[in-house]
């Protein structure tokens, strides 16, 4: 079933819970869905016999400050009907908040925790979400793109110099020192 056949089965099955299916200007076609409609859609995701997307491949979420928007993006594949699908929610960036998928896809587990900690998208619902790569008293989201990191975490600076700099032969060296200095 091609993406714009899967589109319109939900669409038939879910009205306007699921809308704006997208081709132009993007590798893969995809559609948006309702937040609050987004655990009833997935299910007929997963449970459709026409369907059956049986695998979540990955979740991320795109940040869009000037629209005060977080996009959490899921892709899908059906191992027995060989198709794929990709599904968007948009989300409010001031409190991002979508139903969990862990209990219907288990591979959504880590990846809904990704999103929590370097984006801030709330998955309510799940079963253990909490930081997976920053430390639990970590400040702020590091994948928004208004974050500003601190300078030191605990006593310990967060940057390191550049190691070009560290290297004495490329201070302020002109080419020719340079090869002189590679010569010796």
């Amino acid at each position: 079933m091609d993406a714009q056949s899967i589109f319109n089965h939900l669409a038939a099955k879910l009205g306007d819970s699921v809308y704006d299916f997208t081709t132009t200007a993007t590798k893969d076609p995809y559609f948006k869905v309702k937040p609050e409609r987004w655990l009833d859609v997935a299910r007929v995701l997963r449970d459709d016999p026409e369907l059956r997307f049986d695998f979540c491949n990955n979740i991320t979420a795109v940040d869009w400050p000037k629209l005060s928007r977080i996009d959490v993006v899921y892709h899908f594949w059906s191992y027995g009907k060989a198709h794929a699908i990709v599904v968007k929610a948009e989300l409010p960036r001031d409190k991002p908040q979508i139903p969990s998928v862990v209990s219907l896809w288990n591979a959504a587990d880590w990846n809904e925790r990704e999103q929590y900690d370097l984006m801030g998208v709330e998955f309510l619902g799940h079963p253990d979400l909490r930081r997976i790569m920053m430390p639990d008293d970590w400040p702020g989201h590091p994948l928004r793109k208004d974050y500003k990191e601190a300078e030191s975490y605990r006593g310990m600076p967060t940057t390191r110099p550049n190691t070009m700099d560290l290297l004495p032969m490329f201070d302020k060296a002109t080419p020719e020192q340079r090869k002189e200095n590679n010569d010796e």
